[in-house]
């Protein structure tokens, strides 16, 4: 009966340390990936570079284009955009090496880091994004 005790003790605070790490990290793949992928760029706190690249922290353009957005990771652009009312005109590379999956945690990301009201963005969603973003 000590060793069922003991087992279901250890169980349930196992299961405690797991439930706090989600939530003390949610969205931790998509940090990793943001950081390998991203942040070179885009910087770790999403403020971009002066002048050169747009940021992603509290921007017009992301928060009216989070959909969208998986098509410019995985595609990139090249031409002239405005962000917060600044006009950035560097080409972003995209990339191929990233799974519907990984572009979607990167999003919810980005959406949980620097974002109080978008919602969380669904696999299917970018699924369908980038299939259209592709035929085009």
């Amino acid at each position: 009966m000590r060793l069922i005790s003991g087992i279901f003790c250890l169980a349930l605070f196992a299961c405690f340390l797991s439930f706090n790490a989600c939530k003390e990290t949610p969205f931790q793949q998509g940090k990793i990936l943001y950081e390998n992928f991203c942040a070179n760029c885009h910087m770790d706190d999403g403020s971009g570079l002066e002048g050169l690249i747009p940021p992603l922290a509290q921007a017009d353009y992301y928060r009216d284009h989070v959909i969208e957005s998986a098509c410019l990771i995985r595609y990139g652009m090249e031409g002239p955009l405005e962000v917060n009312g600044r006009t950035y005109n560097q080409p972003m590379p995209g990339t191929d090496k990233l799974t519907e999956f990984e572009i979607t945690n990167i999003l919810n990301y980005i959406n949980e880091a620097w974002y109080d009201d978008l919602p969380y963005v669904k696999l299917e969603d970018v699924r369908a994004m980038l299939k259209s973003c592709k035929e085009d």
